[in-house]
């Protein structure tokens, strides 16, 4: 995976149009699970996964019976 594909929590807040406080509060309350990466103090988010956070989130979302 190139670096440029984690990206910051003010880039995942931005790219999911929430705040960086709202993203760190779903974090912390654990009210939306957001897969993130921690690496010592940092937080990294995947692109990938925030794309998949998206779609398990929007309206009329339903997850297939395997």
């Amino acid at each position: 995976m190139s670096r440029s594909q984690l990206l910051t929590r003010r880039e995942a807040a931005t790219y999911l149009g929430v705040s960086e406080q709202t993203l760190a509060a779903w974090k912390c309350t654990g009210r939306r699970q957001v897969p993130c990466i921690k690496i010592g103090r940092m937080v990294r988010y995947r692109k990938a996964d925030l794309d998949s956070f998206i779609a398990k989130h929007a309206e009329g979302y339903y997850e297939p019976l395997q």
